[in-house]
């Protein structure tokens, strides 16, 4: 059987799956359509900013879209957060205080937030007197709630933190249904400080957010999901109105808050990105799970199991060496539409504690709603693979990936 026959094949054995995603894409998209509609969006909203910012109505409206959208009181959405780690920085500097504890009950959290949460002599955290507790996950791969409770009573925490995606972890992703499971769990233990959660990778990929299940602050990156593979940079913190408020002054100062901040170069592509990715993201979702079928037959291991509903967009599939390993993420490197010929290396990357090749021949770089693969160089070789703006993309990839593999 060749690369064509084996994708017509999993094409065959994922149509319910694919029936399934595009039925979440259809729900997410009539949401996004009635926030704009809402909202009053005009072509006013598109125009640049300078200055101080002061009256930006783009930037207010942005954010309201994304509040409504995502069933939270407020939102910020802001080029001036630059990454997913940075938007979670600001939001947790935000609300935290020095002498406040979190608990964070999804395991250790991803490899660029450790410096941020435990660094020493960095600006962490620590250094600031936060102390950040860590549970482990069963041997599931699911929160202890006999940890969890336990922990509960012996000390007052301010924060509850969650992380929804794997990282670079082998488990699942946390559904909406367990993350809700996980927030009315604490409240039921008399818990009533900020629920916490890392949303990044899973906006859309299912029909409600965590903001809509129990969770008070939400935060990701626009070069992921909710930017729809157009908005050039930027993230987003959504949630109860007075934590987006304490976030607000972190990101500008406590005197000014959501009143300024300007961008020069106009918001369309934030609004337009938005209002695709409910449609880009059911793309990277089929994507994924055609490379995953597809995998899964030729005898390599790899999660979510495709009898599960995705919770994000990332497929993490184990190989047995490091060269298999490289292989593969340089075989999507290959298929790229952007820097197709480069030659991948495994390098010392900012916040991760060992080195990591990264396939992203991305429009936007980094950009992991695009196709993209990546992996840290350690035991089990796992690749992380993820994004697609077109499940076409994604296919022809795959067809490159088994040819090599054969």
């Amino acid at each position: 059987m060749d690369a064509n026959e084996r994708i017509a094949a999993a094409e065959r054995a994922l149509t319910k799956e694919f029936a399934r995603a595009d039925d979440i894409a259809l729900f997410n998209q009539e949401k996004v359509l009635a926030a704009f509609r809402e909202e009053q969006i005009a072509l006013r909203h598109f125009a640049p900013s300078t200055g101080y910012g002061y009256g930006d109505e783009g930037r207010e409206a942005l954010g309201r879209v994304y509040a409504r959208a995502f069933g939270a009181e407020r939102a910020i959405v802001s080029p001036a957060m630059l990454s997913g780690t940075h938007a979670l920085t600001v939001a947790l500097f935000g609300v935290l205080r020095p002498g406040d504890s979190v608990l964070c009950i999804t395991g250790m959290p991803y490899d660029t937030l450790r410096g941020v949460i435990f660094g020493e002599g960095n600006g962490s955290l620590k250094d600031f007197g936060v102390n950040f507790d860590v549970l482990g996950l069963r041997e599931n791969g699911k929160c202890d709630f006999a940890a969890a409770e336990a922990a509960l009573k012996r000390k007052n925490y301010r924060m509850v933190y969650l992380q929804r995606s794997r990282g670079y972890e082998l488990r699942d992703a946390f559904s909406v249904q367990e993350i809700g499971e996980m927030c009315r769990f604490v409240r039921d233990r008399g818990f009533n400080g900020c629920i916490f959660v890392d949303n990044c990778y899973g906006e859309f990929v299912e029909k409600r957010e965590p903001t809509e299940v129990g969770a008070d602050l939400i935060v990701g990156s626009l070069i992921k999901n909710p930017g729809g593979g157009l908005a050039p940079t930027g993230g987003y913190i959504a949630g109860g109105a007075e934590y987006v408020a304490m976030c607000e002054n972190r990101l500008t100062a406590p005197s000014v808050g959501g009143e300024i901040g300007s961008y020069a170069y106009g918001y369309q592509a934030y609004f337009q990105g938005f209002f695709l990715a409910p449609h880009v993201v059911c793309q990277s979702v089929k994507g994924a799970l055609l490379i995953g079928k597809c995998m899964e037959e030729l005898g390599f291991e790899n999660f979510p199991s495709l009898d599960k509903v995705p919770a994000d967009i990332t497929r993490a599939i184990l190989f047995s060496s490091e060269k298999e390993l490289t292989a593969f993420i340089q075989s999507v490197q290959d298929c790229s539409p952007v820097d197709s010929f480069v030659k991948l290396e495994a390098w010392d990357m900012p916040g991760y504690d060992c080195k990591v090749i990264m396939a992203a021949g991305t429009f936007v770089a980094g950009a992991s709603i695009e196709l993209s693969a990546d992996a840290p160089i350690r035991k089990p070789y796992t690749a992380y693979f993820q994004g697609g703006l077109t499940y076409e993309h994604c296919k022809i990839a795959c067809r490159a990936i088994l040819e090599k593999l054969l």
